[in-house]
């Protein structure tokens, strides 16, 4: 199987975040200019949640959500569109390390596929520690499998153990995010 492009379907879960301006109003951004893609359809989107900041606390909360994809490129040529998605958006490059963004698209996964390139990882290598992710994937698909990790269950039944309980995140939201 080539990496570098890709005729058939493939499945990904991107996260997306934002704490500058609406984190919802960006993050349905986000969500439209991926859907325009030739190669991309958004199939599902998890409910908001609200997230504290860490790395870099002193900003503002960060509205978290996790979308899953249908593509029909590698995943080379995915996150390069979700990089693009980003700079349309205003995102800056070389900012501080976990600061503040108008929007972040991160590759979490792609079908099954385990891959280490410079500038991609996947699946992502922090996903099973942040419950802003594990908790909007846990809404849409709670067995599905994290390569080498275990299912979003799993991992995130560990992370409430460690963190007793207290996750960091909420959900904003009932019902699955909608933006159209």
């Amino acid at each position: 199987m080539s990496l570098a492009g890709r005729n058939s379907e493939s499945t990904a879960w991107i996260g997306l975040g934002s704490n500058l301006g609406d984190g919802g109003t960006q993050i349905a951004r986000a969500l439209d200019l991926l859907q325009q893609s030739s190669t991309i359809q958004v199939l599902r989107t998890s409910p908001l949640y609200s997230t504290r900041p860490w790395g870099l606390t002193e900003q503002a909360d960060f509205t978290n959500a996790v979308a899953q994809l249908l593509v029909r490129t590698g995943p080379l040529q995915l996150m390069q569109e979700l990089k693009r998605i980003e700079q349309v958006m205003g995102r800056k490059q070389g900012g501080p390390r976990w600061g503040p963004r108008k929007i972040d698209l991160d590759l979490l996964l792609y079908d099954k596929i385990i891959l280490f390139r410079p500038g991609l990882t996947v699946p992502h290598p922090r996903m099973h520690l942040r419950a802003f992710v594990l908790a909007p994937l846990f809404d849409l698909q709670p067995e599905l499998i994290i390569p080498a990790r275990g299912t979003v269950r799993s991992c995130l039944a560990r992370l409430q153990i460690r963190d007793h309980g207290s996750l960091g995140v909420e959900r904003l939201t009932d019902e699955n995010f909608t933006w159209k």
